[in-house]
């Protein structure tokens, strides 16, 4: 697969991430967050199950080390308490604050990295980090500026979780190559965590479930089945940075979703800051790149403009 497909991917998912927010904002006067995850994964977990036993039973299948199996499991719960933790901060936000400030997370992954891999950070992504976190401010509480709500804190934590989540995803596709294996323990693992929470946690009447099945099948399906799934198949073949920029347009895709469907609107101090959450994830990427084309043209190895 090309990087130009694996970016059409990670874009397809950025969209349905990004519409699948107004799916679990509907969700919520049932009031049961984390029974939604588990619901949701257990769907995509049964979805992945009959693709991981193919996968596995190919004569070019690389074996599963018990390192893998570790990573995999990591992943998986990086998954479910990244996926908690956004679910019940729906219930304190909104959709479309929702998308922005998980679109965060873009700036915390060269610090992961640097803590898995020890790569320091550039000054740039220290910049960016404080740009994106200055939108975050200017976002909360609908643009008025008055502080963030709780949901807001709890997506903001969560996003070091999906930024470790996207760097250990990286890291498993470079041990081996066994994405759908990967798909399936992920999903399962956040299903079982969540199930297990959710018995100590919440109680929801059969009623309310069933009212809520036509969002719990989008977000099983295309959030989760789908796209999480392209995402793990796109990152096999794009750098995770450049994945990380990609799927933080997800932002933009909630925005959109949340003005539509639920009729959302941001305040002028709102827009900027979400203006402000998408230059510092621009700024991780595009100055690295900037700056190897100042440098070929300081070389002499740019291209000379046609006459």
């Amino acid at each position: 697969m090309s990087r130009f497909k694996a970016d059409l991917l990670l874009l397809l998912c950025a969209f349905i991430w990004g519409t699948a927010f107004v799916a679990q904002k509907n969700l919520h006067a049932a009031a049961w967050p984390v029974l939604f995850v588990a619901a949701r994964f257990l769907l995509s977990a049964l979805l992945l199950a009959p693709l991981a036993l193919s996968e596995g039973r190919k004569a070019d299948a690389p074996p599963l080390r018990r390192r893998d199996l570790a990573l995999a499991l990591l992943i998986g719960a990086c998954l479910c308490v990244g996926a908690t933790m956004q679910q019940v901060a729906l219930t304190g936000t909104t959709a479309t604050n929702g998308g922005f400030l998980t679109a965060v997370y873009v700036a915390f992954v060269p610090f992961v990295v640097w803590a898995i891999a020890g790569t320091r950070p550039r000054p740039v992504v220290l910049l960016a980090c404080a740009v994106a976190v200055f939108g975050a401010w200017l976002l909360a509480d609908h643009g008025k500026g008055g502080g963030w709500s709780g949901g807001d804190l709890v997506l903001l934590a969560a996003d070091v979780i999906w930024a470790l989540h996207i760097t250990l995803i990286a890291k498993f596709l470079g041990q081996i190559n066994r994405p759908f294996l990967l798909c399936f323990v992920q999903y399962a693992v956040t299903a079982f965590g969540a199930g297990i929470a959710t018995v100590y946690m919440e109680s929801a009447a059969w009623a309310d479930f069933r009212a809520s099945l036509p969002a719990i099948a989008y977000a099983g399906i295309a959030s989760g089945g789908i796209a999480y799934t392209l995402q793990i198949v796109a990152q096999k073949h794009a750098p995770a940075a450049e994945a990380a920029l990609i799927l933080s347009l997800e932002s933009v895709f909630a925005a959109i979703a949340g003005a539509v469907a639920l009729h959302e609107r941001l305040t002028p101090m709102a827009m900027i800051g979400c203006l402000l959450i998408l230059t510092g994830a621009v700024m991780v990427d595009l100055a690295p790149a900037m700056r190897r084309g100042m440098l070929r043209v300081v070389r002499g190895e740019a291209k000379a403009p046609p006459a």
